[in-house]
C-alpha cells in the first residue's frame, strides 16, 4: 500500500513521516558530514600535513641528520628552502621527517591511553561494586595530579627517550578515557535492550561488544581526535626539555629546542617547525569539533555548516 503523498505534501505546516522515507546513501551521508566547515577544514589540513611528511623522500633528497658545518645557520634560500640549523642540517628534511616522529608518537599515545582507559572504564561501568570503586578511585588519583607533573614524573622514572615519552603521555590520557567511558557505560546499562539481553542470558562480553561499545564509540572517537593534537604538544614539550627523542633524531619539539638559543639570529629554526606543529594541532582540533557535532545526537546538525 502506497503512502498518501498528496496528504503528506499538502498544507503549509504538514510534516513528513521520516520512517517512510528512504535512508540516505553512504555518499550522501559523507557529503552531508563534509558540509560542516570545521570538519572539512580540519580534514584538509590534516591530510595535507600527512601527505607532506609521508612524501618526505620525494620532496627532499637531504639527509635530516647530515651535518654540514659550512651551511650552519644558512638562511632560507634555493639550496635550503627553510634554512639550516646550527649544525648545517637542512630544515626541510628535519621538519618533514620530524613530523613523522611527532605524528606517529601522538598516534601511539592515543592508542595506548585509549585502549587502557577504555578497558578500565568498561570494566568499572559494567561490573561496578568493589571493582568499579577501586578502578575509579585510582582514576581519581591520577586526575588529581597536574598533567605536566605526572608526565615529567613518569618520564623521569623511565628515563629519556621517545618510547618512554609516549608511555608518560599515555598515562595522562588513561584516566580521561576511563572517566568518559565509565559514565557512558553506566548510562547505557539502564537502557531497556540491555536489560533484555541480560534476561536472555547474554554474557558480559557479548553485552559489552554488541550493545555498550557501539553506544560509547562516538565519544571515544571525538576524544581521540581532540587528544591527538594535545598529545603532539606533550610529545613536543618532552622533546623540548630533553626527555623525549634524543639527538640526532628529528622531532618538532627537539628542533624547537635546538633553535631556542638562536632565535634572535636564526629565526627559521624555530618558526618553521612551530608552524607545522601549530597547523597539526589546529587541524585535529577542528576535526574533533566537526566529529563531535556530527556524532553527538544532542547537538543540532546545522551547527557549523556552510
Amino acid at each position: 500500500m502506497q503512502p498518501d503523498t498528496e496528504a503528506l505534501t499538502t498544507g503549509e505546516n504538514a510534516s513528513v513521516d521520516e520512517s517512510i522515507l528512504p535512508a540516505p546513501s553512504l555518499r550522501r551521508r559523507v557529503m552531508q558530514a563534509f558540509s560542516h566547515r570545521s570538519l572539512l577544514a580540519g580534514t584538509v589540513i590534516c591530510l595535507v600535513l600527512v601527505v607532506l611528511v609521508l612524501a618526505a623522500p620525494l620532496l627532499t633528497s637531504a639527509d635530516p641528520n647530515l651535518q654540514d658545518p659550512l651551511s650552519a645557520f644558512a638562511e632560507p634560500s634555493g639550496a635550503h628552502l627553510m634554512g639550516a640549523d646550527s649544525f648545517g642540517r637542512d630544515l626541510v628534511a628535519r621538519v618533514l621527517y620530524g613530523g613523522r616522529t611527532t605524528m606517529l608518537a601522538s598516534l601511539w599515545v592515543v592508542l595506548l591511553g585509549g585502549l587502557v582507559g577504555t578497558a578500565l572504564g568498561l570494566v568499572a561501568g559494567y561490573f561496578g561494586g568493589a571493582i568499579g570503586f577501586v578502578i575509579m578511585r585510582l582514576v581519581d588519583l591520577l586526575l588529581a595530579f597536574p598533567g605536566i607533573l605526572l608526565a615529567l614524573a613518569v618520564a623521569a622514572v623511565l628515563g629519556p627517550g621517545l618510547s618512554n615519552g609516549v608511555i608518560a603521555v599515555a598515562v595522562i590520557l588513561v584516566p580521561v578515557y576511563a572517566r568518559l567511558v565509565e559514565g557512558a557505560t553506566v548510562e547505557v546499562l539502564h537502557l531497556p535492550y540491555v536489560d533484555a539481553a541480560v534476561t536472555l542470558g547474554a554474557s558480559p562480553w557479548q553485552i559489552i561488544r554488541r550493545h555498550i561499545l557501539p553506544n560509547v564509540a562516538s565519544g571515544i572517537i571525538v576524544l581521540t581526535t581532540s587528544w591527538l593534537g594535545i598529545a603532539a604538544l606533550w610529545i613536543a614539550a618532552l622533546g623540548f626539555i630533553g626527555l623525549g627523542v634524543q639527538p640526532p633524531t628529528a622531532e618538532w619539539g627537539a628542533i624547537l629546542n635546538d633553535g631556542a638559543n638562536y632565535i634572535t639570529v636564526a629565526w627559521w629554526i624555530t618558526v618553521f617547525p612551530g608552524v607545522f606543529l601549530a597547523l597539526f594541532v589546529v587541524g585535529v582540533n577542528l576535526l574533533g569539533d566537526g566529529l563531535r557535532d556530527e556524532l553527538d545526537p544532542t547537538l543540532s546538525r546545522d551547527i557549523g555548516r556552510a
